[in-house]
Formats: C-alpha cells, sequence, structure tokens
C-alpha cells in the first residue's frame, strides 16, 4: 500500500516529503478540481531593480497621507499621469543591515551585516530570478552600472558579480552581430567550460565517498550548482551562432559625463531596448556617478550634495538632481507603458540609504511599478519601526511564480501589496 494518499483536492503546492527532500508536485489532474473556482491571473516576467548609491532626499520623496488618496510629494507631483502604475513605500528596510555606504551589497540580498568581517554575502534577488528563469533569454540577466564595476548583484555563494559600466560596450553586447569568427571563439570558451565542470564534476563524486554525511551534503549542494552552470553554458552555446535583433536605438557615441542623469537615460533607453526584443528579463543598474555639474542650476558633486548637513542651497542642487533621476524612471516606465511591458515587468527604484548626510540606512526610499499589481497608493510604515522590505521581494518572486517560503529576512508577503 502506497505510504501516502491523496487528498480529494491537492492544493498547487503540494509536496512529497522524505529522507528530509522536499520536491514540488507537478500539476496534476488530481489538482484541476481544486483550480477551478481560482481566477487565472497572468504572471510577471520581468525585473529591472534602479539602484541609488546616494539615495533620496525623503522629505521631498514621501507623500503626505496614505493609501489612496495620498497628497503627492515634490518629486512626484510631476509623474503624477503615471500614478496608477507605481506605488509610493515608506518606513521600510533591511532588517540587520548597517554601515552606511558599505551597505550597498545588501541592497537586492537584505542581507544582514553583508560586508561585515564574520559574515558574506548571501544570492541577490536579480540572480536568484535568473537561476530559475533566465535561461530562457540569450542573457540570463545583465547586471549594470552607470559608472563603475561594483553591484549589488550576488552569486548564491556570495560572490560580487561585476558590472557593465560601458554603455557603448552594453550596446554592442547586445545589438551588434559578432563575427563568425568571434561566435566560433566564443562557443570554443564556452564548450572548454563545459568539460572543465565534466573533470571537477567527476573529481566530486569520488571524493563524495571519503566524506563524512555531513560534508557530502555541503558537496552534493555544490555539485548541484555545478550541473546548473552546465546547463547555462549549454544554453549559451546555442545562442552564439543566433543573430541578434536589429533596434531603430542608435549606439551611444558620446556620454555626457558632467551629468550623470543623462547617463541614467542612456542606459535606460537600452534597458528598455533590451527587455522589447526580449534579450533578457533580468536587470539591474546600479547609479554611481558623482558628476552633475552638467545639470542647470548644479555647481557642486552629487556626493558632496548628498551630505548637504540640511544646508538650504545644497538640498536645494540636490533637488534638481534627484528630480532628474525620478522624471528619468517616470520616462522609463511611460516607454514600457507604450510597449506594453509594464504590466509584466516589475521596476523597483531603491536605495540602501534612507538618509545618505547621516549615513542612515533605515527608511530606505522605495517605489516599485509595473508587474500586474495594484498601485496608485503610498503605503506608509512606521519610520522608526521599520517593515521589513524583503517582504517586498518575497512577493515580486512569487508573482514570477516562485513559490520560495522566504526571502532573506521576509516574514511573509508585503502587506498592502495585491496583485490586480
Amino acid at each position: 500500500m502506497s505510504t501516502f494518499t491523496f487528498q480529494k483536492h491537492l492544493s498547487r503546492r503540494a509536496m512529497l516529503r522524505g529522507a528530509g527532500i522536499s520536491l514540488g508536485l507537478p500539476l496534476l489532474e488530481a489538482m484541476t478540481p481544486a483550480f477551478a473556482a481560482v481566477k487565472e491571473t497572468k504572471q510577471a516576467k520581468r525585473f529591472v531593480g534602479m539602484s541609488l548609491a546616494l539615495g533620496l532626499h525623503n522629505p521631498n520623496l514621501v507623500p503626505e497621507g496614505s493609501g489612496r488618496t495620498y497628497k503627492p510629494s515634490r518629486y512626484l507631483a510631476g509623474i503624477q499621469d503615471l500614478r496608477g502604475d507605481f506605488t509610493v513605500v515608506s518606513g521600510s528596510s533591511h532588517p540587520g543591515v548597517t554601515g552606511g555606504h558599505t551597505a550597498e551589497g545588501s541592497i537586492f540580498s537584505a542581507c544582514p551585516n553583508a560586508r561585515g568581517s564574520t559574515t558574506r554575502n548571501t544570492i541577490s534577488l536579480d540572480q536568484l530570478m535568473a537561476k530559475h528563469l533566465g535561461h530562457e533569454t540569450r542573457f540570463p540577466s545583465l547586471v549594470l552600472n552607470t559608472n563603475s564595476q561594483t553591484s549589488p548583484s550576488y552569486t548564491e555563494n556570495g560572490t560580487m558579480i561585476p558590472a557593465e559600466n560601458s554603455a557603448m560596450k552594453l550596446f554592442t553586447r547586445l545589438f551588434v552581430n559578432d563575427t563568425p569568427a568571434e561566435q566560433e571563439r566564443q562557443a570554443e570558451l564556452i564548450r572548454q567550460g563545459r568539460s572543465v565542470m565534466d573533470v571537477v564534476g567527476a573529481e566530486a563524486k569520488s571524493l563524495q565517498r571519503e566524506l563524512g554525511a555531513g560534508d557530502r551534503d555541503k558537496l552534493d549542494a555544490w555539485f548541484t550548482s555545478v550541473r546548473d552552470l552546465e546547463q547555462r553554458l549549454a544554453a549559451n552555446e546555442a545562442w552564439t551562432h543566433k543573430p541578434k535583433p536589429k533596434v531603430a536605438l542608435k549606439p551611444p557615441t558620446q556620454i555626457p559625463r558632467d551629468n550623470e542623469v543623462e547617463v541614467d537615460r542612456i542606459f535606460l533607453d537600452i534597458i528598455h531596448m533590451a527587455l522589447a526584443t526580449d534579450s533578457t528579463r533580468f536587470i539591474t543598474l546600479h547609479v554611481t556617478g558623482n558628476n552633475v555639474q552638467g545639470i542647470e542650476g548644479v555647481d557642486e558633486s552629487y556626493h558632496t550634495l548628498s551630505h548637504h548637513g540640511m544646508d538650504a542651497d545644497k538640498l536645494e542642487q540636490l533637488a534638481l538632481v534627484e528630480q532628474g533621476v525620478i522624471n528619468t524612471w517616470a520616462a522609463f516606465l511611460r516607454k514600457l507603458k507604450t510597449d506594453k511591458l509594464l504590466d509584466d515587468t516589475m521596476v523597483l527604484l531603491t536605495s540602501n540609504l534612507g538618509n545618505a548626510s547621516s549615513h542612515d540606512n533605515k527608511n530606505m526610499p522605495v517605489l516599485f511599478a509595473g508587474g500586474g499589481f495594484k498601485h496608485g497608493q503610498h503605503l506608509a510604515f512606521d519610520q522608526k519601526d521599520n517593515y521589513p522590505l524583503p517582504n517586498l521581494y518575497l512577493s515580486m518572486l512569487h508573482r514570477l511564480g516562485m513559490q520560495d517560503e522566504s526571502f532573506a529576512t521576509s516574514t511573509g508577503g508585503m502587506s498592502g501589496l495585491e496583485v490586480a
């Protein structure tokens, strides 16, 4: 007799459990009656995370009031045509994350004390998504930075993924076909990588027989990641000989290095086209440029202005820069909306700094758009006892169809955020 029996209706998340292993069941006929009364909803497909190294001045960002009747703040007043497409979140942060600027590594991983001497980072949201769903596109993910190679994107073993910081190289990588010789060179490198994985894998199997149970478990987890890498390499080899999409967007030939907002726009234009051509579905863009003197009315560096100390002149200049960032982000949303991509693309604008002037990691600025959620609201949480922002990350994973029980320090899905 079977060790388990089916109930009348199986839940969608029914599990087989045994010997310490849990496996999610595929969609079975026994589950169909349970789904019959459930309205099918379109899942989100994409994620774009834009992170700001120098934060946003919350008094200019956070609206008055909460819910759907909030009064727009200074920064949001000019983008109210998109009001129904985004949610403002205040009073939230990553539990256990401190360290001012050094907390950048936790923006998308939410790993407590990620840069501390006794801990290391964990996988970031975008890379978790790409690990499970990135195989369907030419590029499983894009990790970008407007100025340097640092990024808040981390692998499973806590390694930072260096960012692409050249808009021209990014455009070429996405939309300019390689020569046949270059295609073959890339394919050969991939094949060599796979052969290395085969050798390492064989050695790992041999080693397993000599280890204790605890070490065998650790090695098995590692070996699983090796097999996952093999599959990604195989997929990449198939893409090397496929033509890249042709786009009307012209390559960026001149980058205005005295205007970080304009650099943001250039990167977001390329990101928009990458999504429109389905070249990738998971992207992070970290904004780190310091030169903003090319913006009219601004004569100091971005970093200097972020450490305003409540000086009125610096605050006014900072507002010009940050308003530009908000407006550029909004223009990106409008393009996605025009192309009917916004409903299935989750777009997050945030920073590890809630107050850059004092290096405070509480009360992170959060604007969240798209993805098929009911927006047009201000989710106002406690400014002193912050709500866990990882809850939003868990809600995003669920919208992609991933059934993770938690993400980092999450306590559940985000309160007040509902699917449309």
